[in-house]
């Protein structure tokens, strides 16, 4: 079974079957997935019923009991369907190491 993936700039949501270790709620209803370090806009979910939950590996995950969009001040807006999304940011790699992508 196929699982849809929603990518927005750096940020890439995939959907999962169930989050494998303990996790903890770290916000709802306004999830802020990525903060621009360059711009100061953010990739935001907004949705009433939104939760972000991270494992203790550091992993985030995001749970959405009804559908939610994505937003981000210079992207379009996303419709995601409900379910359990792993949140995975951009790497890239530079002579100093791998780093995470800024906007």
């Amino acid at each position: 079974m196929k699982y849809p993936q929603y990518r927005q700039g750096d940020v890439l949501l995939v959907r999962v079957h169930r989050i494998l270790t303990a996790a903890k709620i770290v916000s709802e209803k306004v999830l802020v997935l990525a903060e621009g370090e360059v711009t100061g806009h953010a990739h935001r979910i907004v949705n009433d019923d939104a939760v972000m939950l991270t494992t203790a590996e550091g992993a985030t995950f995001v749970r959405l009991a009804k559908r939610a969009q994505l937003v981000h001040e210079e992207h379009a807006r996303i419709d995601i369907a409900p379910g359990t999304y792993r949140v995975v940011r951009q790497r890239e790699y530079e002579p100093a190491g791998i780093r995470r992508v800024s906007d």
